[in-house]
């Protein structure tokens, strides 16, 4: 059954609004510059695209060009330790990422000479590309047609379309309309239609009056674009629940570690948990000592909710010999994440 009646957007009226609406950020080139001849590095589009994954744009410039001032290059990343890259990317979260992007670099270093592949075929080779990246990175770089379709999109394209459905249930056809919608500029329109989607049409507001595309667009026509897209039905979140332990040495050190190779939070950095269970189980100390409980910490992830009961004493060295011990100065520079920077600051230490 067929979803949505395809027509093809208006590339024409969004290259013009882009033209003049087009915003500023630290990877891109303009569409006046792009115009006047100037490409896009596929070094920083393809950071920014990685880093933009789950996350915002006002979150990302600041990792962004502290990421490209350590590492200018894509060699310049390859070469450095993974252990630096996670502790800049800190607070990103959903941390494969960045162990993808290292991974990536090397690949485009070590397989093509430090040159990124110019199509969305040869882009997906890398490791943590997939089909949004690599159109993403072909059509802004190269101006490959092909149709570049994210969560953004999705709500523009679902509002155009009114469509009656989660979008989940209708991918296909969405893509399939974007595609053929794909003029020369792919470039400039994959990004023009992503910033209609960050500030024209938006989650919890549509300016219809400015949007280039209010005159085809069903959902405007309507005065209904805020019912779109349909939300599919939301599976509750199971519970994990477990204890983490923060130790501290004479100096006031804290002891942290680095988690297993694979699983979530995979190399990171942490203080020591126990396992993280569907029933909370009693405390199973690192250490004989005076333990003292300082509240939970809850952190939701993209699969479950995990309740935490943090805990803290003053300990002796001895017997920890698989960790280290860091001053509280050096814990901002240490590769942290969000859930770990919770638990110590419940525990009384930023």
């Amino acid at each position: 059954m067929q979803l949505i009646s395809p027509r093809r957007i208006d590339a024409a009226a969004i290259l013009a609004w882009y033209d003049d609406h087009a915003r500023d950020l630290p990877w891109r080139v303009s569409p006046a510059d792009r115009a006047g001849g100037v490409k896009p590095d596929p070094y920083r589009i393809w950071l920014s695209e990685v880093m933009l994954q789950q996350t915002t744009v006002a979150a990302v410039k600041t990792y962004f060009l502290r990421f490209t001032s350590l590492w200018p290059s894509v060699h310049d990343l390859a070469a450095a330790p993974l252990d630096a890259v996670l502790r800049e990317w800190a607070g990103l979260g959903y941390y494969a990422r960045a162990r993808n992007l290292h991974a990536c670099a090397i690949a485009v270093v070590e397989e093509h000479g430090g040159v990124f592949p110019t199509t969305a075929a040869g882009l997906l080779s890398l490791p943590g590309i997939g089909a949004y990246t690599s159109a993403a990175i072909a059509a802004i770089c190269y101006d490959e047609k092909v149709a570049v379709l994210d969560g953004n999109l999705d709500r523009v394209l679902a509002r155009y379309y009114a469509l009656p459905v989660p979008v989940r249930e209708a991918k296909d056809e969405l893509w399939a309309a974007l595609q053929a919608s794909v003029p020369a500029r792919a470039g400039d329109f994959a990004q023009a239609m992503m910033d209609l989607g960050a500030t024209i049409c938006a989650p919890r507001s549509a300016l219809c009056m400015l949007c280039p595309l209010q005159s085809d667009c069903r959902a405007a026509r309507d005065g209904t674009p805020l019912l779109y897209p349909i939300k599919p039905e939301k599976a509750e979140k199971p519970v994990r629940k477990g204890h983490a332990f923060v130790m501290t040495d004479a100096d006031g050190d804290v002891y942290l570690r680095t988690r297993p190779d694979k699983g979530l939070l995979a190399k990171m950095t942490e203080v020591p948990t126990s396992e993280w269970t569907s029933e909370l189980g009693e405390p199973d100390y690192p250490l004989a000592a005076e333990w003292r409980h300082r509240g939970q910490v809850v952190h939701v992830f993209t699969h479950f909710r995990l309740e935490l009961e943090v805990w803290s004493a003053s300990v002796a060295p001895d017997g920890l010999d698989t960790g280290w011990w860091s001053a509280p100065h050096a814990l901002g520079g240490e590769a942290l994440p969000t859930l770990f920077r919770k638990v110590l600051a419940q525990a009384g230490l930023r």
